[in-house]
Parts: structure tokens; C-alpha cells; sequence
């Protein structure tokens, strides 16, 4: 047998004897950067149009970056991806999305490469690299690189962010949250539980504050180690809210409406050089299911209603940018402000979620189910001043995505140029300095995938051909290191094929192909739209019938770089994104949750309710005639239930994606052992619910709409109602309301799915597809 036991001295440089006398000491060289290696600081914002910060010609202030572009450079023809996990794997990593396995966010699990969702071990990220390179690494806010499913305590955490790359890590790993009440925190590996938060909790500071403190604490063990900051914010991304003094100073701002803000911000953009002479303004989107109402046909109580709406963005924006500027001054203190890349930019587009309407209503208006009820309510009412803060989850109506957007056409999740073009600032004064008549502005086409190499080419590093013994995946990016350093210069990337559930274009050398995809249509030539952007950058007129070759061409090589890149299959009808790995059908087998086990995580909650029936146990040790507060949890302002005991009687609160019912179970007697919930689904996606004491009906209520979709968002508390409340009157008498009594556990039986849940109608129409075949 051979013998797989080491040698302890093997290798070893010095030399041992039998004592210390005899023996001469050697260390193992220790892994430093540079000397002079700049910082790193990627600023990441979520759903941010193209023209949403002052460099990009917004009027929203934005000072601190205003300082960066004015001492930086600002690419004015960048490019990402039209949705946020697959432009943020190809940030980090330098890889086409579809290649990493993000074909989509990170909330689904279809079964194919290019929904795999993981960061594979040969596709080292920019996090890693650097990390090798003697860089300490920090990353804050928005992961959404983890599936939703692997989001939990008992995952493997082989795709959260400590594992790929980052020695800290703070923020949400999912992609949306509540600013006022995020409804998972994580620091490092482990999810925080947390009941309370305080009541001038705003999460953009938080996670500033964080990397602030990772920054110095860093500095306060090492003068030297220059450090890569990861900042992903979750603003501007839905729902909006924003702090009070920020919503103020925005009050009345945009009472002129969409149309004259978009005329406005485009002749800023002009006079700042960033597009060629002759560019023309396109008309409002006008596609059905994207078009927008002009601002002089709304009614006076829509105006009103649809400015504040964008006064809470632009307030949010405010904010980004205030605590861009306490990181830049903490830099500044530290010395280091000048030898800092600082790199901001956004995701993808701006969004047009929100409906031609808007929405009170977040995870209402994001219900996207073909069975929908005549009834369904989109949006619910909300007094406006309560717009903005943590009892309303709102978004903006389409309009303001399409300024936003400002000069470009359509929005996130569209291959036009609304979706993937986007503001883009870099600033390093040490080593990027600005030559005299430079105005920073490069009018050059550049990828997403190109910031990795350029990040490494500044940092003077290469990638490696191999790491930890085996060989990493070939970029797609291409540094623009030289484009940054003169105005001049080629742009480096002369060509990108482009997906997003069915929207597809490809890019070379100033022509771009795109498609609008209605979904079930087919996958035809009929579909492409040709578009020389060279002379027409706004995607005006369509030149296919004039160039049918051209057509040809890039409708060739899109398909051939879609098989390149794992691109396929392309999105149907069939429901495929509603499937998920088999192995999570053991999520809906019945659970015990004891008392004092912490929060259970949003994905998980929900594969035990949704688009079923469910009952609910609580298993009471002792309940005493003073005995008061919540039994379980489930949700938040957005959506939620919550059963509780107040005043000696069972209460039980329904939130309807904001709207509250109440039912009264009737007094709940000293000595009572077992409190039940039964949850029945019943036709047009509601449910009935039947309160139980002992096994005796006690009260009922419904039919209610069933929480669907991403709601509820917040997941199952056993004995307390943490963070967002799922009833505000509770919450404004008890806060979170912990349980006083003796609770054992509370045990969830979930039922067999009703026949319109999307997995069940996928599968069906699978194996029907199979059996026909």
C-alpha cells in the first residue's frame, strides 16, 4: 500500500537538529501586494437609469459623484446586462452570464447549465484574484448571486460570499428587501436574528457604516494592505422608501412630470458631449405593456400621486450618494482617497415594474400568475405622506422608468438600450490623472464583463491561467484600461451577443440587432430590429428591410454565440422557470419549529404555504390568564399572517399585500394546550381560514388572496412578530410582541398543492408534452 503520510520536514529550507542550538529557523514568505497598490471600491446601485446622477444629466444633486466625474472619467456607451444576477456574475467574475450559470436571477432553478446559478470553481472572482494578490476583501449589501433555495443556515454557503472571495461580508443575500426593515441581515456566514430594529434604521447607512467600520478596523491592524470593497446597494430597487429629511428636500420637485424631466435631462446630456450632434430624443415607449400616458393627460389626483412616487427615488438617490461621500471622507482622513479606484455604476436600467400606474402594493403589482382573479388589487390605497416610509411598499409608475432611462427606449429586462445602458463614473487621481482638455467622457462601447480585466490591469495583476491547480475559464471581457487613459483610443470590445427571458440583440462594431419577445411567439427573424448606432444611438430607426445581409449576419452570430455560451433553451410557454431541483419537494414535508429557533429563512417559509393548503399547531406548555403576545409570524407590510393573543382573547391578522383583515378567536382560557390555524385554498387563488382551540372552531376568515410570488417576504417566527410587523397597530402597542407564555413549538402541516400552483401546471404539461411525443 502506498503511503500517503508526509514527510514533516520535507521542502523545508532551514535546517533541524535535535535541539534549537543545532538548528537554523526559516518562515514561509508572506503574501503582500504591492507597494503603492491602489484600492479598489466598486460602487454597485440596483434598477438605476442611465441618466439618474448629476454627470449623467440628472437634477437630482449628487456631489460626491459629481467629484468623481469631475476628476474621473464617465464611459458614456456602457453596457450591462438588462437584469441584476447575471450583471452582477459578469462583473465579478469577467465571464458572459450564461456561461457562469445566470441566465436569469438567482430565483430559479429550471434544470439546465444556464440556470445553474453558481460560481464555478474554475471561474475564480474578481473578489478572489485580488484576495490572492495580498488585498483584503470586503463585501456589503446585495449579494443575489446564492439561489434562493441555498439562502438558508443549512446550506453549504459554497456560493455565499466568504466562499467566494470576501474575508467579511454584511448585508442581504437575496435581491430586494425593505430599507426600514430588511427582512434577513447576514454578517459574514450566518444569518443575524434579529427582533427589533431601531426606529431610525435606514438600511443604506447600515451597510455604509459597515464597510466604513471594515475599512478602518483594517487600517488599524495595517497601514499598508490596500483593500477591494464590494458596495452593492439594494436602492434604488423596489419597493422605494426613503428617510424623511431625504424625501423632504425632494417635495414638489417633479410636479411637472415625466415629459418635460426627460426633455430636460436630455439636453444636459447633449451639452456634456455624450452623444454625437443629430441625436434625436425617441417618443414616449409606446409598445403595448410598455407604454406611457403623457404627463398632460393624468388627472390632478394622478399627478400628485404618480410626483411623490418619484420623489421617494430621487430622495433614495439623494442618499446613495450622502453616504458615497461619508466613504470618500473617511478616505480622505485615512490619506488614500487619491490612490482609491472608485468605480460606480449600476445593474441594469431602470425598471418599469411598477406598471403604467405605480403601485402601493410592491409584491401585489409583482404577482406574475396567468390564473389572476377579476379581483386581484394591484395597488392599495395608502394616505400619501405615508408614501416613502416603512408602512408602504411602492414603487414608481413606468413613466418615471422611462426618464430614468432618459434618452434610451424601454426598461430592465429589455435588450434595447433602456435596459443595458447605464451610468457609468471611475475615479483615480494617483493613477488616472486628467490631461488638460480631457472632459472625461468616452464615447467608446464597452461590456460588463470588461471591468474585472480593467480592474486588474489598473491594479498592475494578471489573471491566472490556472488557480489552485486547475486550469480557469478563458474571459469574455477585455481591459479598457486604454480607453480610460485616452479619449482617443479604439474601444476594445467590438462585439456582445445579449439574452434576458427571450429579448435578445447582438452588438458589432456600431450595428446592433435586438429583439422585443412577446413571450410564446416564435423564435423567428421576423422578430429582429437593426439599428446603426452610430448615427442613430437612441434606437430610433429600424434599418432591417435596408440591410438584410446585416440582418444575416448578426442573427448568425447570435446564434452562434448562444450555443457558445449556454444560452439555450430559450424561455416558452411550458413554465419550466416554475420548476426547481426534485430534492426541494423535501422543503414542503411537514416542520416542528421549538421555541427559540431563530427566524426561519424567507424561500423555506414559503415552499410550506404557497398555492396549498396548510395547518398551523402551537404547542402551549402553559398559558396563563396573563399570558399574552404572538404565537407565529409569517410576513410583513408587504404580506403576511400573524397569530396572537391580546387582552385574553385569540386574534388572528391577515395582511393582504398591505391590506389588514382581523378575525377574533374568542377567549383563549388558562390551560389551553393547542392553538390551530387551517389555511384552505379554494378557487381563484385564495384561501379560507378557520381558527381552532383544542380542536374547537373558534373563528373564521376569508376568503382572503393567497400571498404568491415574493410575498411574504419576511419568513416564520415562533412566539414574536420580528422586524416589519405584519399588523402596524400591533406593532404601535407592543412592538414585536414576544410571547409571555410557555410555547413548546409550532409544528406546520402543509397539504397537497392546488391544482393552478406553476410547478404542478409545469409538470403537466412536461409529462403531457412527453406522452404526446
Amino acid at each position: 500500500m502506498t503511503s500517503t503520510r508526509r514527510d514533516p520536514y520535507a521542502g523545508f529550507p532551514g535546517t533541524v537538529g535535535r535541539t534549537f542550538a543545532d538548528s537554523a529557523a526559516a518562515w514561509p514568505a508572506r503574501r503582500r501586494a504591492r507597494t503603492g497598490a491602489p484600492n479598489v471600491v466598486v460602487v454597485l446601485i440596483d434598477d438605476m437609469g442611465y441618466s439618474d446622477i448629476g454627470p449623467f444629466g440628472s437634477e437630482i444633486p449628487t456631489p460626491t459623484l459629481d467629484r468623481l466625474a469631475g476628476n474621473g472619467v464617465r464611459l458614456a456607451n456602457y453596457h450591462t446586462m438588462p437584469l441584476c444576477s447575471p450583471a452582477r456574475a459578469a462583473l465579478l467574475t469577467g465571464l458572459n452570464p450564461h456561461r457562469v450559470g445566470y441566465s436569469f436571477v438567482a430565483n430559479a432553478d429550471p434544470g439546465f447549465p444556464g440556470y445553474g446559478m453558481e460560481v464555478a470553481g474554475d471561474i475564480p472572482t474578481l473578489a478572489e484574484l485580488l484576495h490572492d494578490s495580498g488585498y483584503a476583501t470586503y463585501a456589503v449589501g446585495k449579494w443575489h448571486l446564492t439561489r434562493d433555495s441555498a439562502s438558508n443556515a443549512a446550506d453549504n454557503r459554497a456560493n455565499w460570499p466568504l466562499q467566494k472571495g470576501f474575508d467579511q461580508y454584511y448585508g442581504v443575500l437575496e435581491g430586494l428587501t425593505s430599507l426600514f426593515h430588511p427582512h434577513q441581515l447576514v454578517r459574514d456566514n450566518s444569518p443575524l436574528d434579529i427582533d427589533e430594529l431601531p426606529d431610525d434604521y435606514y438600511y443604506t447607512d447600515d451597510i455604509t457604516d459597515q464597510a466604513i467600520a471594515m475599512v478602518k478596523s483594517l487600517r488599524a491592524h495595517d497601514a499598508e494592505k490596500p483593500f477591494f470593497l464590494y458596495l452593492a446597494h439594494n436602492a434604488v430597487h423596489g419597493p422605494l422608501q426613503a428617510k424623511p429629511a431625504d424625501l423632504a428636500r425632494h417635495q414638489g420637485r417633479y410636479d411637472r412630470g415625466w415629459d418635460e424631466l426627460r426633455a430636460e435631462r436630455f439636453a444636459r446630456q447633449l451639452a456634456a458631449g455624450h452623444f454625437p450632434a443629430g441625436t434625436r430624443l425617441p417618443e414616449r415607449n409606446g409598445e403595448a405593456g410598455y407604454d406611457v400616458r403623457p404627463w398632460g393627460e393624468l388627472t390632478e389626483v394622478e399627478r400628485k400621486l404618480y410626483a411623490r412616487y418619484m420623489e421617494v427615488y430621487a430622495a433614495m438617490v439623494d442618499n446613495v450618494d450622502q453616504n458615497l461621500g461619508r466613504l470618500t471622507d473617511t478616505l480622505e482622513a485615512l490619506g488614500e482617497l487619491d490612490n482609491t479606484i472608485i468605480l460606480f455604476t449600476s445593474d441594469n436600467g431602470g425598471t418599469g415594474e411598477g406598471g403604467a400606474e405605480g403601485t402601493r402594493s410592491y409584491f401585489s403589482r409583482f404577482v406574475h400568475h396567468p390564473g389572476l382573479p377579476a379581483d386581484w388589487n394591484p395597488d392599495v390605497e395608502r394616505e400619501i405622506e405615508l408614501i416613502g416610509g416603512p408602512q408602504s411598499l411602492v414603487h414608481y409608475p413606468r413613466g418615471w422608468g422611462m426618464a430614468s432611462n432618459t434618452p434610451f427606449r424601454l426598461y430592465k429586462g429589455q435588450t434595447h438600450a433602456g435596459g443595458v445602458r447605464v451610468p457609468f463614473v471611475l475615479s483615480w487621481p494617483a493613477g488616472l490623472p486628467r490631461a488638460e482638455g480631457d472632459t472625461g467622457v468616452r464615447e467608446q462601447y464597452q461590456y460588463v464583463t470588461d471591468i474585472l480585466p480593467t480592474l486588474l490591469e489598473l491594479a498592475g495583476l494578471e489573471r491566472p491561467v490556472e488557480r489552485a491547480r486547475q486550469p480557469v475559464q478563458e474571459l469574455d471581457g477585455i481591459s479598457f484600461a486604454p480607453v480610460l487613459r485616452a479619449p482617443e483610443a479604439e474601444s476594445t470590445h467590438t462585439e456582445q451577443y445579449c439574452e434576458m427571458t427571450g429579448n435578445r440583440s447582438y452588438y458589432r462594431n456600431g450595428w446592433k440587432l435586438v429583439t422585443l419577445h412577446r413571450p410564446g411567439a416564435p423564435y423567428d427573424d421576423g422578430e429582429w430590429a437593426l439599428y446603426d448606432l452610430r448615427t442613430d444611438p437612441t434606437e430610433i430607426d429600424d434599418v432591417s428591410a435596408e440591410f438584410p445581409e446585416v440582418v444575416k449576419e448578426l442573427a448568425d452570430a447570435w446564434e452562434d454565440a448562444a450555443w457558445r455560451n449556454g444560452v439555450f433553451p430559450l424561455t416558452d410557454r411550458s413554465g419550466a422557470l416554475a420548476l426547481r431541483h426534485p430534492e426541494d419537494a423535501r422543503l414542503r414535508e411537514p416542520l416542528t419549529l421549538l421555541a427559540g429557533t431563530p427566524e426561519l429563512e424567507r424561500y423555506r417559509s414559503s415552499r410550506l404555504i404557497s398555492f396549498r393548503s396548510f395547518d398551523i399547531l402551537v404547542d402551549l406548555a402553559r398559558h396563563g390568564a396573563a399570558d399574552q403576545g404572538v404565537l407565529v409570524s409569517h410576513g410583513d407590510q408587504g404580506g403576511g399572517y400573524s397569530l396572537y393573543v391580546e387582552d385574553s382573547r385569540l386574534r388572528f391578522a391577515y395582511n393582504q399585500y398591505g391590506e389588514l383583515f382581523e378575525a377574533d378567536g374568542g377567549p383563549l382560557a388558562p390551560g389551553a394546550r393547542e392553538v390551530g390555524l387551517r389555511a384552505t385554498a379554494v378557487a381563484d387563488l385564495k384561501w379560507e381560514f378557520e381558527l381552532l382551540v383544542d380542536g374547537v372552531s373558534t373563528g373564521r376568515l376569508g376568503p382572503v388572496h393567497q400571498l404568491i410570488g415574493m410575498a411574504p417576504f419576511q419568513g416564520i417566527s415562533v412566539g414574536v412578530d420580528r422586524k416589519s410587523p405584519v399588523s402596524w397597530p400591533v406593532h404601535r402597542r407592543h412592538r414585536s410582541f414576544r410571547y409571555t407564555g410557555d410555547l413548546r413549538a409550532v409544528t406546520y402541516l402543509p397539504g397537497e398543492p392546488a391544482p393552478y400552483d406553476p410547478e404542478t401546471v409545469a409538470t403537466a404539461l412536461r409529462e403531457a408534452a412527453a406522452a404526446f411525443e
